[in-house]
């Protein structure tokens, strides 16, 4: 009995610490931020977002069909997958033409209309650029088979080393992402092994070779001539390995076999420092080129690396790099145990590790990671948005998760991602990416209103029927929500002002956000399991001693405009409150 009362009082003391910490100043008054700084990029994963010609696949007329739809949730961007021509063994990761559209996708004219049809609406138009590798369908590999210059030494090509038998064999032992095996492959017309940091029909570029660096340049150039606003470079990590092809170490991982990719450190094959050389003559091209608009050309770059290799592709002031590389860290080290010091460390580690003047980004979901409603709960969806949105920085959304959509249960036999595919049956479930690729559901009409064929590229969520974008629109929900938030991420005080962090519990996360005159935002998040009471006046004391709820999630119990007493805010679990002190008619 004394024990139990021990510990109870214990839990409550723990819950009436709070420590808060100043973490950003916030932009100048007199600074003017870029458009890709306020604005949010919504990734559109092609095949899956609305199908025009009932092939049961996505395609550009579909998106063109649904841009008045981005103008309801606020984005200024929208980041389409890859649309080169391509074989598809990698659903567009591997491409056979830079300058092409895949027809499956439509032709010129259709990605012409589609980018005048966003522009119209003032939302810019993104591509997903691979420059690591390309398909081993590419004139450029069948030209290098042959040793026909100037494509000889397009890709990495190296002599076998022969065994005690007399035996080819691969000249390291470098692992493949996907293939479950060595990283190269041997071919027998050419006599030599080529490396393929992916599939097998996914050969890795040569970019020690100069002419593959302005192969590179040029079709950026292309697609920056057709009224592309920017691109977002795909496994950029990958570009360059150690020229003497040392073996990369044991990473004596739990639960990997031998020849899985994360049994290795990637010592020689990733974040190399040429890489980040690169990086940066990118920038420097696109920062050079200028329309008529005199708009920036944004880049952002995707690397699953230590958090200090990450925050070095921003470069510096004077070598800029990116605009920023995506910061997974709300994939990669948030999961359902994290509680709010966690949140606290992750935010602050970004803020603070990032190069000075650079500039946040915060990602909740991909095409490649299960989604978030499935990595965390599905009450939690508005409380990671609330967080992803008012923090200072570029939001970027994954298509759907602004609905709050899990993971699709697909089977082992309607499987077709390459990463699950070649595990095989007994361990897909644990690598195929299918799950978070399914088609977006419009409506509860026939197929989601997706598609209008008896077949799809994947199957439908089985609960579109409740869980779609129409019923979303209808009553308090996670679009209702997030279209709130979209709208109140552009005012001032988010835009421009400072950051405060609070651990108001071992559960309770919380941040504030103020900028001079205008109304000071509290945002507070459960991720505990049990209801929680914390008082704002400890963490903050110069607030009002009321609040009102500006945004708060579907699971919170309170509407927008309810005013809650500041030293008494009651939480549901998972709950989460955007709090204000704007007055309650004040527009804010």
């Amino acid at each position: 009995m004394f024990k139990a009362i021990a510990v109870c009082m214990w839990l409550i003391a723990f819950n009436s610490l709070v420590s808060s910490e100043y973490v950003y100043e916030g932009l100048s008054d007199s600074a003017e931020p870029d458009w890709w700084q306020t604005e949010i990029i919504y990734q559109i994963y092609v095949r899956s977002f609305k199908d025009s010609d009932g092939d049961g696949i996505g395609d550009l007329n579909g998106i063109t069909e649904k841009v008045p739809y981005f103008k309801t949730i606020n984005v200024g961007a929208v980041w389409l997958s890859p649309i080169f021509l391509s074989p598809q063994n990698d659903f567009g990761y591997d491409i056979s033409d830079y300058k092409e559209i895949d027809p499956l996708y439509g032709s010129m004219a259709d990605f012409e209309r589609m980018r005048d049809e966003f522009h119209k609406h003032g939302i810019k138009v993104l591509l997903d650029f691979v420059p690591n590798h390309t398909s081993d369908e590419h004139e450029w590999f069948q030209k290098s088979i042959k040793k026909i210059e100037p494509f000889a030494d397009y890709y990495v090509w190296k002599d076998p080393i022969r065994d005690s038998y007399g035996n080819n064999t691969p000249p390291n032992n470098w692992l493949g992402v996907f293939n479950s095996g060595s990283a190269w492959e041997w071919n027998e017309e050419r006599q030599q092994y080529y490396l393929h940091q992916f599939q097998v029909k996914q050969p890795d570029l040569n970019y020690r070779n100069p002419s593959v660096r302005e192969e590179i340049k040029n079709t950026l150039l292309y697609w920056l001539g057709r009224g592309v606003d920017g691109f977002r470079f795909d496994a950029v990590n990958y570009l360059f390995e150690r020229e003497d092809l040392a073996d990369e170490p044991k990473s004596n991982k739990i639960g990997y076999l031998d020849t899985d990719y994360d049994s290795l450190l990637h010592t020689s094959t990733l974040d190399q420092p040429e890489t980040y050389s690169i990086v940066h003559q990118w920038r420097q091209m696109l920062d050079s080129y200028r329309t008529r608009e005199k708009k920036t050309k944004f880049m952002m770059v995707e690397c699953y690396s230590p958090l200090d290799k990450t925050l070095m592709y921003y470069g510096t002031n004077s070598e800029p790099g990116a605009h920023f590389p995506f910061n997974f860290l709300f994939i990669g080290t948030f999961d359902q145990q994290s509680d709010a010091a966690k949140v606290h460390s992750m935010i602050k580690s970004w803020i603070h590790g990032m190069p000075t003047g650079m500039w946040p980004n915060w990602v909740l979901g991909n095409h490649d990671n299960a989604r978030v409603a499935s990595r965390s709960n599905p009450m939690l969806v508005d409380g990671l948005h609330m967080i992803q949105h008012l923090l200072p920085g570029t939001s970027v959304t994954y298509y759907g998760d602004e609905l709050g959509l899990i993971d699709t249960n697909v089977r082992w036999d309607q499987t077709v991602d390459p990463a699950g595919l070649n595990v095989g049956p007994y361990r897909f479930l644990k690598f195929s990416r299918d799950p978070v690729r399914t088609p977006f559901p419009w409506d509860s009409s026939y197929n989601a209103g997706f598609s209008n064929s008896s077949s799809l590229w994947l199957p439908l969520n089985s609960d579109y029927w409740k869980k779609n974008m129409a019923e979303e629109s209808r009553f308090k929900s996670n679009l209702r929500s997030y279209r709130q938030l979209s709208r109140l991420r552009r005012s001032l005080t988010f835009v421009k002002g400072d950051l405060h962090l609070y651990t108001l519990s071992k559960w309770v996360f919380g941040f504030s956000r103020s900028f001079y005159d205008h109304p000071t935002y509290f945002i507070v998040v459960n991720f505990g399991s049990e209801i929680e009471t914390v008082n704002l006046l400890e963490a903050r004391g110069t607030l009002p001693t009321t609040l009102k709820v500006k945004v708060s999630s579907i699971n919170s119990g309170f509407v927008t405009g309810n005013i809650l007493r500041t030293d008494n805010v009651l939480l549901r679990p998972k709950a989460a409150l955007v709090l204000t002190t704007s007055k309650i008619n004040e527009d804010s």
